[in-house]
């Protein structure tokens, strides 16, 4: 997570700013201070960081420390740099929110494709968070999180449609959070893959950031790097080159189940970041390649949606459970791969 808490005074003859604070999870296995940070800063350089840790400017709780500091549980680690945050207000926007539940506590809601969830680098405004602050005054924000993500105890990516909740009140967000802590929240999401999925399964590796490239992640098999991870999968429909999959989530790490995924031969269809956007199986042809070509024009996005959310609610202890159906977009690539495989088969 990142703060942005103001000028520190340490001793040091400039002006310090804390860009980021970063609270080590309580199952965190020994890590490199540098490895921990970049890990979970996007946007943030090795060598500036390595200037910084020099300087001093890198902190495991408080204390200045070097780049091969190893980090432990429940440890929280800062990165303080001379120049300002940059800095903005978070405005209440007009949006179409799609509610499907809506009480004192929370509210659940279907999230459409093409919307980012919360402010961040690039994205200052016309997020979801922007919207739900215009539908509901005062959202609080979890202890230690940024001011920026109010109501939020998950996310969705950009492209990912589908069911999230938000929590309304301090005491139904923590309660919240800790459900996704637990893992006691039940998350599926249907997800059209490439490749035929022979059987039910289950993926288990850590996910990081990719070494090579910082803007996407990779599995470590070997748990060298990023975080735990688990994504269950079972088969709903086979439709030759692809197949509908449902994936039930024990863990919510960045582009999890689109990584995981890949990382066994079966990417995303439509997905551009991690190979879905080729025509990974099926017979090349100009037939097919025009079909393909109309088909991720028609979703070009990764076909990944949340549909089932469950979990027990923060006030009366009931257990609630949603259903979304699939957007049109998904839904009709569906039809259409169906009505493929019906002409192949003749």
């Amino acid at each position: 997570m990142t703060a942005t808490d103001g000028p520190v005074e340490d001793g040091h003859s400039e002006e310090l700013f804390e860009h980021h604070r970063l609270v080590a999870d309580p199952g965190q296995t020994p890590l490199r201070v540098d490895k921990f940070i970049i890990n979970l800063v996007a946007h943030l350089s090795r060598s500036k960081l390595q200037m910084a840790a020099k300087a001093g400017y890198v902190r495991v709780n408080g204390e200045s420390v070097k780049s091969n500091h190893k980090v432990k549980p429940a440890d929280v680690v800062t990165v303080e740099l001379p120049q300002p945050v940059f800095e903005f207000e978070l405005l209440p926007e007009p949006m179409d929110l799609d509610i499907v539940h809506e009480d004192d506590d929370l509210l659940v809601l279907n999230k459409p494709m093409n919307l980012v969830v919360h402010p961040g680098h690039g994205n200052f405004s016309g997020t979801l968070v922007n919207g739900v602050l215009h539908h509901i005054q005062g959202l609080p924000s979890l202890p230690g999180s940024p001011e920026q993500r109010p109501g939020l105890v998950h996310r969705l990516d950009k492209d990912t449609t589908g069911l999230m909740v938000l929590g309304k009140t301090e005491r139904a967000l923590t309660d919240l959070s800790g459900q996704f802590f637990e893992r006691t929240v039940n998350r599926r999401y249907w997800a059209l893959v490439w490749g035929d999925v022979l059987e039910d399964g289950t993926v288990t590796g850590h996910v990081g950031r990719s070494v090579r490239d910082r803007r996407v992640q990779q599995v470590y098999a070997d748990g060298s790097e990023g975080k735990h991870a688990v994504t269950h999968y079972r088969v709903v429909e086979r439709l030759g080159p692809v197949t509908l999959v449902e994936c039930k989530l024990e863990t919510g790490r960045t582009h999890q189940i689109r990584v995981h995924m890949q990382s066994i031969g079966h990417p995303l269809f439509g997905d551009p970041t991690y190979g879905g956007n080729v025509a990974v199986k099926g017979a090349p042809g100009g037939k097919y390649n025009a079909f393909l070509r109309n088909m991720f024009a028609a979703l070009p996005r990764q076909a990944l949606h949340a549909k089932t959310l469950g979990f027990t609610h923060p006030t009366s202890g009931k257990r609630m459970d949603f259903q979304s159906e699939l957007p049109e977009d998904m839904a009709g690539v569906l039809s259409k791969w169906r009505t493929y495989v019906e002409a192949a088969s003749v």
